[in-house]
């Protein structure tokens, strides 16, 4: 192969002149953009302490951002300035180890992102059916279901531009009642509190299944790097920001619920902090609780939406996709990556909260590996190419900084039940078999297929395709454990 050069790119008002009035995502947007496609706030995490306790709970949230956040934080920055594409970790792996596992990795990431967009609808009718009984099941809550879906799928159809400034409005009122609970709790904290825990009663599976779905995600932001303001500064900065942001947004509500009021762990459910905020500080709180739940999960449903369909955008470009799902609206949005997007929500939207986390997690897990082997693979083949943002650490330095993490994706797959591993690879194995079905359809003229000129040469080889095959299996058996 010749010296891997990415070209210049050219720019989305020159391929799409309706694109140019359009304003790109900047700096503010992209941080609540990225937050709400990892976190969205506390709305979630109540599991962890139902499954470990209080100081186990706590812990997590310290120590699990540095072991894989702030990896994957660092590789989206390296690799998402490298390509500042729509595609995002699709083209990184199809860079390092052919089209074939880069679509391997667009099927698994895109199945997982979807699955994990049917848990914001259940998310929000468990908050709001305390107020609302209704809604707790039957035809008003697939109906509610319906209702959302449409809603906030036709706002991620009218710009991404929108959904980012949404994102700023929304995230903001989402922080603020917790801000106001830590406040009106002082008095009542009890620090001891926070020290209980039970090692001989711990739910190890759900313990790190709530962890991992509650600050995974981080790459997602890298399959809208095409729609982002100078991409090369803004990407690392958005992302530095947004763990920190992240962060701070789990543990003071998690301080604040544990140590303000006695703990009983089987009461830790979704839409537990309600209840904590009746107690505290009375209805008026508990309603503003809720009401930034709802808020924060229609947040959460847009961004990841929008990375979703800009995914299926990008894999499109790469020629990986019929040609039509690279078309976009009048808005400059992806409309059949949305639709398709959307399908997929209301089909898995039956599912319960932890059955969705799980199947979600073992797949996103695949993903995970197999851009860490892209990333390592991009710095041993490229190690010259232009990285505008560089992890600081030299090629030794990165595995080291992967094996953390690593160990604590193959530990996710062991843990698994037999139920979530069989449906999960037989959804990766959808993939193995989509692939080739698609190049036969294209071969056959049955649909279009093309790759934008713009796009810079992917020079993975067929060696490269061998060394994934010959570690599946490896990783398969794990997942059997």
């Amino acid at each position: 192969m010749g010296e891997f050069a990415c070209p210049q790119f050219q720019t989305l008002g020159e391929r799409y002149p309706v694109l140019e009035k359009l304003q790109k995502v900047s700096i503010g947007p992209l941080v609540f953009l990225i937050f709400y496609e990892v976190s969205g706030g506390p709305f979630g995490i109540e599991d962890s302490v139902q499954a470990a306790g209080p100081l186990l709970a706590i812990l997590g949230f310290l120590v699990f951002p540095v072991i894989w956040s702030i990896p994957e934080a660092l590789i989206t920055a390296e690799l998402g300035t490298m390509f500042p594409e729509n595609g995002g970790y699709v083209v990184w792996v199809s860079s390092a180890l052919g089209p074939f596992w880069g679509f391997q990795q667009g099927w698994m990431k895109w199945l997982s992102g979807v699955i994990d967009n049917a848990l914001y609808p259940v998310l929000f009718l468990d908050y709001l059916k305390s107020g609302i009984p209704q809604v707790g099941g039957g035809l008003p809550r697939a109906s509610a279901v319906l209702g959302l879906t449409v809603v906030l799928t036709y706002m991620n159809y009218r710009g991404l531009t929108i959904v980012g400034w949404l994102a700023v409005l929304l995230g903001v009122f989402s922080i603020l009642p917790f801000i106001v609970m830590g406040l009106v709790s002082m008095p009542e904290l009890r620090p001891s509190r926070w020290l209980e825990v039970d090692l001989h009663d711990v739910d190890w599976n759900l313990y790190l299944n709530t962890l991992f779905w509650n600050l995974n995600y981080w790459d997602s932001v890298s399959t809208l790097a095409g729609e982002v303001d100078d991409p090369a500064k803004t990407l690392p900065r958005a992302l530095f920001y947004a763990v920190i942001l992240v962060v701070v947004g789990y543990l003071y509500p998690l301080l604040t619920g544990t140590g303000a009021i006695p703990v009983d762990r089987e009461s830790w459910t979704d839409g537990y902090f309600s209840h904590i905020a009746t107690t505290l500080g009375g209805v008026w709180l508990t309603w503003w609780v809720q009401g930034a739940s709802a808020l924060s999960n229609m947040a959460m449903f847009v961004a990841e939406m929008s990375s979703d369909s800009y995914q299926l955008l990008g894999m499109a470009e790469r020629g990986m996709l019929p040609e039509f799902f690279s078309r976009r609206s009048r808005f400059g949005t992806p409309l059949i990556g949305i639709l398709f997007s959307a399908s997929g929500v209301l089909l898995l939207s039956w599912l319960n909260f932890q059955e969705i986390v799980a199947a979600e997690n073992f797949l996103y897990c695949f993903g995970m590996l197999i851009e860490f082997l892209a990333f390592v693979r991009l710095r041993m083949k490229y190690a010259t190419a232009s990285r505008p943002y560089k992890v600081p650490l030299g090629t030794v330095g990165s595995i080291l900084m992967l094996v953390p993490p690593t160990l604590l994706i193959l530990g996710v797959l062991a843990l698994s039940s037999l139920k979530v591993a069989m449906v999960s690879i037989v959804a990766l194995l959808m993939g193995f078999a989509l692939q080739p079905c698609l190049k036969y359809v294209e071969k056959k003229r049955w649909l279009r297929f093309s790759i934008s000129p713009h796009l810079p040469h992917l020079g993975a080889t067929t060696q490269d395709e061998n060394v994934v095959e010959a570690l599946m299996p490896v990783l398969l058996a794990d997942s059997r454990i």
